[in-house]
Parts: structure tokens; sequence; C-alpha cells
């Protein structure tokens, strides 16, 4: 599979590939230098979750404080999703411009002041705006963290060095909930929005100081130009947009079941209190040990054949948690995450390997419709959580993810047409 990999980037005659092969990385796994850029990949992917997912258990919290239903009461989250959505697409041709770290460094600090001021906000409409302020500046640390770890490490550690950063994507997201949701019930959701703000801020600046600048990256003049261009062009991918399609697939599941669990909970029969339904978000662990072990099991099996099983092993914990049983709901829901990180961590390192040039764009594109599909269907699950209750959440979750599959299908077409055309197949390319 690491040939392959290395194969699928390199073997192209045009220019196009030439380019791509010359900023490809050389930063290998066990090395110091390795090391150093996953730790602080982990503090940022830390951050971004917490402060982006700290106020999903919040929802009915919301609903209740500012007398909404549970759609609206969604829209803190929602809008976040969907202006760090928007903003992505324009985040990868300013760090283009401005320098990767630059971007990524201020992005963080940003969005951690920005978490302090929300624990300041008293209404819903001061609430959105500082959220949708929110999204826009975390747009400068996912999409060109992708970038950055495409350029720097070596494509046979890719995946790995990607699983490592989801791992504290997954960490953050844990903490985040976990946390707010507790301190909400013995203090107030505004204390601890407060205190995550500070300690995001502590790990924005440890990031600033221990990320090695970038080696392979060539600085280009900013131009708008270039910017449609070049997210055009990845559009032209049918490969891609499969990947991108269950990007947002799969994400709007994730989101959708996470953010009504709680409302299902908080409910009858169960009457849970707050802070032991935050304890689902424990969880999230199976998730960082997804990401982070995904890589080995590609290489072993095959990238489209563990995409296959992560997406159906979604499918298997939504159905899970049909059941009335709250071992069961919770095994549910722990098998769910486990296949949606490890479904996130494949389809975002295949993009990594599949753009050739451009790779910050392709990036954006992808979290782009990762972010979109959590607004939409993370709204849409209020409307069928209201109407039909838990059973229309799954069947909402169980279409988003066979849709997923029909893509998946048609991508492990494309790439094997591909292959053919430029007459890479061989055994380990069938198997991917």
């Amino acid at each position: 599979m690491k040939s392959v990999m290395t194969s699928y980037i390199v073997t192209g005659t045009s220019k196009e590939g030439q380019a791509g092969q010359k900023r490809m990385g050389s930063i290998k796994s066990g090395t110091k230098r390795y090391r150093q850029i996953n730790l602080a990949f982990f503090a940022a992917g830390f951050v971004t979750f917490i402060t982006l997912y700290d106020v999903q258990p919040l929802l009915p919290v919301f609903s209740r404080e500012f007398g909404v239903g549970a759609a609206r009461g969604s829209l803190p989250l929602s809008i976040a999703t969907c202006a760090l959505a928007v903003a992505m697409l324009f985040a990868g041709t300013i760090s283009e411009s401005f320098g990767r770290k630059r971007v990524m460094v201020s992005s963080l600090i940003i969005t951690s002041l920005l978490a302090l001021l929300t624990s300041l906000t008293h209404t819903l409409p001061e609430l959105l705006v500082l959220r949708l302020l929110q999204g826009v500046a975390l747009a400068g640390l996912p999409a060109v963290a992708m970038a950055y770890l495409s350029e720097e490490i070596a494509p046979a550690s890719l995946t790995s060095a990607i699983g490592l950063y989801i791992s504290g994507n997954a960490i953050g997201g844990m903490t985040g909930r976990i946390f707010t949701a507790t301190m909400t019930e013995h203090v107030s959701w505004r204390a601890a929005l407060c205190v995550i703000g500070v300690l995001c801020l502590i790990l924005s600046l440890h990031f600033a100081r221990s990320l090695p600048p970038s080696e392979n990256f060539t600085r280009r003049p900013f131009a708008a130009r270039y910017l449609f261009s070049s997210l055009f062009k990845q559009l032209q991918d049918p490969a891609l947009l499969c990947l991108y399609g269950i990007s947002f697939l799969t994400m709007g599941s994730f989101v959708t079941l996470y953010n009504y669990i709680t409302f299902r909970l908080l409910a009858f029969p169960y009457y849970l209190s707050p802070s032991l339904v935050s304890l689902i978000f424990l969880v999230y662990m199976l998730g960082s040990f997804s990401s982070s072990m995904i890589g080995g099991q590609v290489e072993r099996f095959g990238r489209s054949r563990m995409l296959f099983l992560t997406i159906c092993t979604m499918a298997l914990g939504a159905l899970a948690t049909l059941s009335q049983s709250v071992s069961s709901i919770v095994f549910g829901i722990a098998l769910f995450t486990a296949g949606f990180f490890g479904a996130h961590t494949i389809a975002s390192s295949w993009v990594g390997s599949r753009a050739r040039t451009a790779r910050a764009q392709a990036a954006s594109l992808y979290l782009f419709f990762y972010y979109l599909g959590s607004s939409v269907s993370g709204t849409a699950g209020g409307w069928l959580w209201s109407s039909y209750g838990w059973r229309g959440v799954i069947s909402l979750i169980l279409t988003l993810l066979a849709l997923g599959l029909c893509l998946l299908k048609r991508l492990v077409v494309y790439s094997e047409i591909d292959c053919t055309a430029k007459g890479t197949i061989t055994a380990g390319a069938l198997r991917s």
C-alpha cells in the first residue's frame, strides 16, 4: 500500500505531476521532527474541536434558556460549522500567500479569544454572532493543517500523521463536551466557556512556539483568480468529488447523532442529568484510538475496503441506539464513533494523496463539504426529532450512510480507471 500511495502521486508525466512530486514531504515516522510536528498538531486539533463542539451538550440548555425549539437551539453549533465550511474555501489560498504556520497560529489565537467572549453573552443573537465569527476564525486551521502535513510528511507516514492529528480532534471534542455539561450543571455554561477559552489560548501559544516552519512550501502572491480556478480544478476530478460527498454524508450523520442523543437521554423515560449524559462522550477515546490505528489497517487491507468497513460500522452502531437499554445505546454510540473517526482518517488522507496540485484547496473543499454536512444534517435532524422522535433521527443517519456507500462504489471505479490510464495497476493498487 505504501508503494501504491507513492506511485499514485508521482507517476504522472505531466507538469502538474512533476510539481506535485517536488512538494512531497520527506519526514518519516519515528523521527524527532515527526514527533514534534505530531505533538503540535495534536494540540491544534484539541483546540479546534473543543472550541467548535463545546456547545453541543448545551443545545437543550439553549432551547430552554432562550425559549426556542430543538432546531433553533442547535443553531449555535450549526452556524459555526456553516461559517467554518465557507471560510475554509478561502483559508487554503490565503495560507499559500501568507504562509501555512502564520495562518494556523492566527486562527487558533483568535478562536481562543472569541471563546472567551462567548462566555459574556446573554441573548441568543449575541451568541450566534460570536459563534459565526468563531467558525470563520477556525477555518485557518483544519484545511491548512492537512496541506502542511501533506507537504512535510512522507507519503508512507501521512495516514498515521493525519490519524494522530484527528485523535487530537477526538480528545478535544470529548473534553469540551464533558467539561461544559458538568460545569453547567454545577456552575454555569458561561463559566465553562470562559475556562475553555483560557485553556485554548495557552495551547495555541504552545502550537505557535513548537511547530517547525514549512520546508516544502512555495509562497505565491494572492490572486482571487487563482483561488477560484484552483477550487474549480479540484471539482473536475470525479474521485475527489466522491470523497467530498463521503465527507458530507458521514460528518452529517455523526453530528446528527450527537446533537440529539442528549435530547433523548434528558427526556422520558430516562431523565438523566446533564453531567451523566455527558459521560457518553467518553467514547471519543475510541475515536482517538480508531483514527491513530487505522493507518496500519489501511496498509494491510487497502483504503477502499477499510472505508467500506468503517461506514458499515457506523450504520451498525446507529441501529444499536434504537434499543431502549442505556447500555445498548452507549455501545451503539461507541461503535458509531469508532467507525466515523476511522472513515474520516481514511478519506482525508486519500484526498491528500489524490490531489497532485493545490493540495490546500483540495483539503479546503473536503472540509467544506465535511462541515456543510454537519450544518445541514445537524439542523435537519432537529425537525425529525421534533416530529418523529429518535427513529426519525436514525432514519436520516442510515440514509446518509447508504448514500456514502454508493459514492464509495463509484470512487473505486474511478480510481481503477485512473490507474489503468496511467499504467500503474499493481497487485497493491487493486487492493486499495
